[in-house]
């Protein structure tokens, strides 16, 4: 079982940053790649960003790239969502996922198997 918690949301006005965390405990040692999604009111969960294991591969949503960074620390299970520039239209529920499956970096929510809460980002206009 994989446990999966985010951190770090809040209200930023437009053209600011925030710095997502995402922490996931488990027993098992089985590669697994990290995943963001968002999902904002009245719209389907959509895909941010991902990282393999190993942190050679990441992939963005053309939405986020250029403004969204991701980074991963291993010896903390840590992947963080730095987001630069954002946008009224970037507020929605930020995701985690835990993805035990897939030997490439998955770009669908179904692909994933284990979800944290969500956390809250609001960009104000």
């Amino acid at each position: 079982q994989v446990q999966v918690v985010e951190s770090g949301g809040g209200l930023v006005q437009a053209g600011g940053s925030l710095r997502l965390s995402c922490t996931a405990s488990h027993r098992t040692y089985r590669p697994y790649a990290m995943g963001w999604f968002r999902q904002a009111p009245g719209k389907q969960r959509e895909f941010v960003g991902a990282i393999n294991s190993r942190g050679s591969t990441i992939n963005y949503s053309d939405s986020v790239k250029g403004r969204f960074t991701i980074s991963k620390d291993n010896t903390k299970n840590t992947v963080y969502l730095q987001m630069n520039s954002l946008r009224p239209e970037d507020t929605a529920v930020y995701y985690c996922a835990v993805d035990i499956d897939h030997p490439w970096v998955a770009v669908v929510a179904n692909d994933y198997d284990y979800w944290g809460l969500g956390t809250q980002v609001t960009v104000s206009s």
